[in-house]
């Protein structure tokens, strides 16, 4: 498979695994709610995708990414040249002396690289990643994709219309859609594109098609033809014609015999069986004798569509300028946002069965992705998680969490989230843990290990580092390698029933007596996968 080049790729090709891993510190002034599960993450969004792999790795399964278009305009909140001063530092370290030989893709693609590295190894195994990208770098994006991922991970390539209407600035191209590219972790996926139309029914014929035989039970075929008996031949003309095998009776509006026809059907025999069991009527209203299909719609879906357009569902860019002027009550707060239904309609493609799943925006922008999953789960009852990292100072807390925070109190959604920052690398590149490791950090890091939140330092109390959903956790650590469960530490437990986890180098209790006590012994981990 032909691979792309470029100035820098050697550099950032296994960069992914030199990130350091820092620890997630939570900023409770601009939380919302206690013990959410939603994480608003600032800081580089590099290190921020290693920080979660401990907690996350191989658990997401939807990611949607809007990342720079590198279109050259630096008019607006969210640098698309990428040449913030904060990626310039990163290519310096990272890229070295080539830096200055680097033009606005190579410093693209070396960006680019490593972070979707990271994202593949965040995602599930029947995960998948949604990734908008206009014609300024779409054929960069596919090859890259294509070689992290795999050529057969690719799913597709949506178009998205824009726009409610052109705009006529432009005398040489008028930009009015944008693409949506899809690919997959592993897993053949099934994403719900949309309940078809009970109303509305779907023909069996395509003229391109293979013809084959398919025979239908008598009584089962309406139709408009006038009653009378219908001789064996064939019917319509060209490739879509119909070969009737046997005559056929119409009385009062049912044909009341067995139907044989050889034609270019899409459906197999058995998936006709089928779906006459699940209820589908079946209608043959002219001579050509081309039957059609009315399908109970409550129990199926259409794939996802290749193309969307936004005008149908209010899912256009001025809807985004718009959603943001209703929660912000000012223009100007973040252009190019992307609308919210838009992105709604992706995550409810992978998590329209799979409700409680993760969905994470690492490129957040103004929150659009954290909005519309709230807005889902206010819909139908779920209960899914999103993690949003945002890099740019002014960004992440004034637009990010503040339009999360007003729409959560606008609209009334049932949750919250947590504000986290980017605390000092708490793993070498080698997955060891950095010798200065304190207390504090090892009960972070262990208690999110366990619960997916963060760490209430204030019920912190000795080796006791917090409790979730009847289950205490506590961590021995005073020096590496010499922190030791023993019958004495027993006194220090609280007399609860609750069950009780406790991290330690060593145990010297008996399994009994764990028992007696609810305890769950568990070593420290000094070391972490390195993905």
């Amino acid at each position: 498979m032909p691979t792309l080049n470029w100035i820098g790729k050697e550099a950032v090709v296994n960069h992914d695994k030199e990130v350091p891993f820092r620890l997630l510190r939570k900023v409770k002034s601009a939380s919302v709610g206690d013990n959410s599960q939603n994480l608003i993450i600032h800081g580089d969004n590099l290190e921020a995708l290693k920080a979660l792999m401990p907690y996350y790795g191989g658990k997401v399964k939807c990611i949607y990414i809007d990342p720079p278009y590198n279109t050259g305009n630096e008019n607006w909140v969210y640098n698309d040249k990428v040449n913030s001063p904060k990626i310039k530092k990163w290519l310096g370290k990272v890229v070295g002396n080539q830096t200055a030989d680097l033009c606005r893709h190579d410093k693209w693609l070396c960006m680019m690289y490593p972070r979707l590295k990271l994202l593949k190894d965040l995602m599930s195994e029947d995960g998948v990643i949604f990734l908008s990208v206009d014609d300024n770098e779409v054929e960069n994006l596919k090859a890259l994709l294509n070689e992290i991922f795999g050529k057969d991970a690719f799913v597709g390539q949506a178009v998205w219309y824009k726009k409610r209407k052109g705009s006529f600035l432009s005398k040489e191209f008028i930009s009015l859609t944008e693409y949506i590219l899809i690919y997959r972790k592993d897993k053949k996926l099934s994403l719900f594109g949309g309940r078809p139309d009970s109303n509305e029914s779907q023909p069996l014929v395509k003229r391109t098609n293979n013809r084959s035989l398919l025979v239908f039970p008598a009584n089962v075929i309406t139709t408009k033809l006038p009653d009378g008996i219908y001789s064996k031949g064939v019917y319509g003309k060209g490739s879509s014609a119909i070969e009737l095998s046997e005559d056929v009776i119409v009385k009062k509006t049912v044909i009341v015999t067995q139907v044989k026809l050889i034609g270019p059907f899409v459906w197999s025999q058995n998936f006709l069986d089928e779906e006459l069991l699940e209820g589908t009527k079946l209608v043959i209203n002219t001579k050509n004798f081309q039957p059609r299909a009315f399908r109970d719609s409550s129990e199926k879906f259409k794939g996802f569509p290749s193309y969307i357009d936004g005008r149908e569902f209010s899912a256009t860019n001025d809807d985004a300028y718009e959603d943001l002027i209703e929660i912000f009550g000012r223009e100007g707060t973040f252009n190019y946002s992307k609308p919210r239904n838009l992105i709604r309609f992706l995550i409810n493609s992978k998590t329209f069965i799979d409700k409680d799943a993760i969905i994470l925006d690492s490129f957040a922008g103004s929150g659009t992705t954290g909005h519309a999953v709230l807005d889902l789960n206010k819909e139908d009852g779920g209960n899914r998680k999103f993690i949003l990292i945002e890099m740019e100072d002014k960004v992440a807390k004034d637009i990010t969490a503040e339009r999360i925070k007003r729409a959560i109190k606008k609209y009334d959604y049932d949750d919250g989230f947590e504000y986290c920052e980017l605390s000092k690398p708490l793993f070498n590149e080698k997955g060891h843990i950095e010798e200065e490791c304190d207390f504090d950090q090892f009960a972070t890091y262990i208690y999110f290990t366990e619960t997916q939140t963060n760490i209430d330092r204030a019920k912190v109390d000795k080796n006791f580092i917090g409790e979730l959903n009847e289950t205490e956790y506590y961590l021995i650590y005073k020096e590496k390698g010499k922190n030791i469960l023993d019958k004495g530490f027993l006194k220090k437990l609280r007399d609860t029933k609750a069950k009780k986890v406790i991290y330690a180098d060593n145990c010297t209790v008996d399994e009994k007596i764990l028992d007696e006590y609810n305890i769950v012994f568990k070593q420290i981990p000094y070391e972490v996968k390195v993905y």
